[in-house]
């Protein structure tokens, strides 16, 4: 089978590469060098520059492929997405883009394809066991803490981005919606900081982010849901520093006949502090937890994982356990173990168990180890 990825960025490079153990895999990119590091690391992969933002072009141009992973950025996920679509053809998706995925389950029902979207690690995973256990027991409380950080952090920001600076401070200013008392309630993004102890780890402060996307829809159910991210302590005083000081505006200013953002100028910056050099150890530390009933007992669920930079694959931590996610969203679809024809997001997913399944010993053959943990507590 031969399989299209779209986009050779840090994850999409690592989900062509796993994918190309079993199946014949092409990435695409308009960015050469992304390419080139990925054809050096995996040979297997045949790599080509292309305007993937040409989306009238999709459906001629992905005729000879059985199926798409689209690991594009987010601001063109969903036309890109759209256009995998319109061409007919299955897909994985990881772009994590703004806009309501829901909104193209028409599409994919009248082209007949299986569209798995969200399927990374956190959304993702966490969807993925919500919805499974959701449709087990009854959910009174969900709760994810996730953050991908540097394996020895350093002064100022404690920080290195396993990802664009932009789509970080993305995370630093869109407001946070979350599930209270069985409403959506938007906070700030940043508020309602908390110190948590991660054993391998040590203290990290979580505070507010806006993960729980088609949770908020597909789940509205489940009475409180939230989602927050992980950092060193002392990263988010200086970004809310950052914020307050006026850096992540989008409006232009005038500098020496120049107009530029601000946000554009601190990125540019932050590029060069953020960046994870060649080699450099990270780690994604995630924490997901069920409060509820099961068979009218009290119940509390959690799911922990701790991955590590893998030095012989030289594959970032963020990229396994976000990409090879995604990766065996696309086995799982290429042989036929799920093949329901609609829009999924992992907690629709996570209806069936033989799906489910899959992908935990999909990932535990990586060494991507989720440990799962269960208490009774007293009523």
């Amino acid at each position: 089978m031969k399989i299209a990825v779209l986009g050779a960025g840090m994850v999409g490079r690592a989900i062509a590469s796993d994918l190309s153990g079993q199946y014949t895999v092409n990435c695409f990119d308009i960015n050469s060098e992304n390419l080139q590091t990925l054809k050096k690391r995996n040979p297997l992969v045949q790599v080509e520059v292309k305007d993937l933002r040409r989306f009238e072009d999709y459906p001629a141009w992905l005729k000879p492929f059985d199926a798409v992973v689209t690991a594009v950025p987010g601001f063109m996920g969903y036309k890109c997405l759209e256009a995998v679509i319109n061409s007919g053809k299955n897909c994985a998706d990881i772009s994590f883009f703004p806009e309501d995925v829901l909104q193209l389950q028409h599409l994919a029902k009248e082209k007949n394809v299986t569209i798995i979207t969200d399927v990374g690690v956190a959304p993702g995973m966490s969807n993925l066991i919500l919805g499974y256990h959701d449709a087990r027991m009854k959910v009174n409380n969900f709760e994810c803490y996730v953050g991908g950080l540097p394996a020895h952090p350093q002064p100022p920001f404690f920080y290195k981005a396993p990802f664009s600076p932009i789509d970080v401070i993305e995370e630093y200013t869109r407001p946070a919606r979350m599930q209270v008392a069985g409403k959506i309630v938007t906070f700030e993004a940043l508020t309602d900081r908390e110190l948590l102890h991660f054993d391998g780890v040590g203290t990290l402060e979580a505070f507010n982010t806006d993960g729980l996307r088609s949770l908020l829809f597909t789940m509205p159910h489940i009475r409180d849901m939230k989602e927050k991210t992980l950092r060193y302590p002392g990263h988010i005083d200086l970004i809310i520093a950052l914020k307050q000081a006026g850096f992540f505006s989008e409006e232009k200013i005038e500098i020496n006949g120049s107009s530029i953002t601000p946000l554009e100028y601190c990125s540019k910056i932050l590029i060069n502090n953020w960046k994870l050099n060649p080699g450099e150890e990270e780690l994604t530390i995630m924490k997901v937890r069920l409060l509820g009933t099961d068979k009218n007992k009290p119940v509390c669920i959690e799911y922990d994982l701790l991955d590590k930079y893998d030095r012989e694959s030289e594959t970032s931590s963020m990229a396994r356990s976000t990409g090879y996610t995604c990766a065996a969203a696309m086995d799982l679809i290429l042989k036929e173990i799920f093949t329901e024809k609609g829009v999924f997001p992992p907690e629709l997913l996570g209806i069936n168990e033989a799906a489910v399944q899959f992908i935990f010993d999909y990932l535990k053959q990586r060494k991507v180890i989720w440990k799962k943990s269960v208490k009774y507590p007293a009523a």
